[in-house]
């Protein structure tokens, strides 16, 4: 099964119809996300013994690139489900079946969100501000998470936080909370520049309790190679580069649309060698970041062996490819003329779009350190 098979051109044109009206009412895509599950799109990973698609990386980062193409906002947001999902997947993959419960509910329609991103956490998955109290086998979480995709309609939301019960030895722990669960609190904060319909609020979490039977993961603070954590890094960026091709193969489209309507003089833009030459670089530009995503999607599939450096491959990926992917926008945008600078054209919003890309784990300061770690090995601490 492909992407097409799953995203038909019909469905794409209903995303794509509906994107406008969602980021300039600052709204949740909720008739997208009942098309989507109708169409199977949240079990893309899951077994076709339970209602999936039985799908691998590389299938569904062309699922996504697809997706943004006509709705950026909506593939990011569902990107934080099909993030879990595909965790979920490469374990299985690897021989670890923990996590099989993610696929087979995700096929039941049940809906996983990322509650990971913390304010002033730069250590991201190697240690939390929030606080994880054990409680009964399970644990009880207090701290706050921002950036939680899916704010108005995730079942299940995956968060971690820090067990410090034993100070010498403090432990970090993963699990998922369901919906109504007390102590749960989502904040209506998301009124942003671009990738307005994701409706990332903030997420409170305050005495939140996650059942023993649903904490899945404890790793220690600081960096190690665990499987489960790699799993979620390199899900992450991974499907995040490829929402982000996705804008920039939109935008290659548009830019050769809009030369092909512009008549300088009675002539097609397309005739013009500077044009012509503008587009070709940015289609040039994004068959690089193409070949590079799908190279590191199989080789997350296939299980390649890039040791010690995968975190720098990963990180190096979601780096070049949001900003390759913001520069192909702003070519579009030069060969579109002035009229793009306009509100209500896709253009405009894709650029908008474009800019959470430096956002987004791993910042640009990070890949760089990663990449430095890697081959100069760490900073000598005296």
């Amino acid at each position: 099964m492909s992407a097409g098979d799953i995203l038909t051109p019909e469905l794409l044109e209903r995303l794509r119809s509906r994107a406008p009206e969602y980021d300039r009412r600052n709204e949740f895509f909720a008739e997208d996300l009942e098309d989507l599950r109708r169409a199977g799109y949240l079990a893309i990973f899951s077994d076709p013994a339970h209602g999936g698609a039985g799908l691998g990386i590389p299938e569904a980062a062309a699922c996504q690139r697809l997706l943004a193409s006509a709705a950026p906002a909506t593939a990011l947001a569902i990107n934080m489900h099909l993030v879990w999902c595909g965790v979920a997947h490469l374990l299985s993959l690897r021989g670890d079946d923990s996590l099989s419960f993610i696929l087979e509910e995700a096929a039941r329609g049940e809906v996983f969100a990322f509650g990971i991103s913390e304010p002033g956490n730069s250590a991201v998955l190697f240690d939390s501000k929030t606080e994880a109290e054990p409680r009964s086998g399970g644990y009880a979480f207090t701290g706050r998470k921002i950036f939680t995709s899916l704010s108005p309609a995730w079942t299940r939301l995956g968060i971690f936080g820090k067990d410090s019960t034993d100070p010498d030895n403090p432990q970090l722990v993963f699990g998922f909370a369901d919906r109504d669960t007390d102590g749960i609190t989502t904040l209506d904060d998301w009124d942003t520049l671009g990738m307005r319909a994701s409706q990332s609020c903030t997420t409170v979490l305050d005495g939140a309790v996650v059942p023993a039977e649903r904490i899945v993961r404890h790793t220690p603070v600081g960096p190690h190679t665990d499987t489960f954590v790699f799993g979620i890094f390199s899900l992450f960026e991974t499907l995040l580069s490829a929402v982000y091709t996705g804008i920039g193969d939109r935008a290659v489209t548009l830019a050769a649309e809009a030369a092909a309507q512009r008549k300088p003089g009675g002539v097609p833009a397309t005739q013009d060698p500077q044009t012509r030459w503008r587009i070709a670089d940015a289609a040039i530009r994004m068959d690089g970041a193409v070949l590079e995503l799908e190279t590191v999607a199989q080789d997350l599939e296939s299980g390649a062996d890039h040791g010690g450096f995968w975190f720098a491959r990963l990180s190096g990926l979601k780096l070049r490819t949001t900003d390759t992917v913001r520069g192909v926008v702003e070519t579009a945008m030069k060969t579109a003329g002035g009229r793009s600078y306009f509100r209500g054209q896709e253009l405009e919003r894709l650029y908008r779009d474009v800019l959470a890309g430096m956002f987004h784990p791993s910042s640009e300061d990070s890949a760089h350190n990663t990449m430095a770690n890697s081959l100069l090995g760490p900073v000598d601490p005296q």
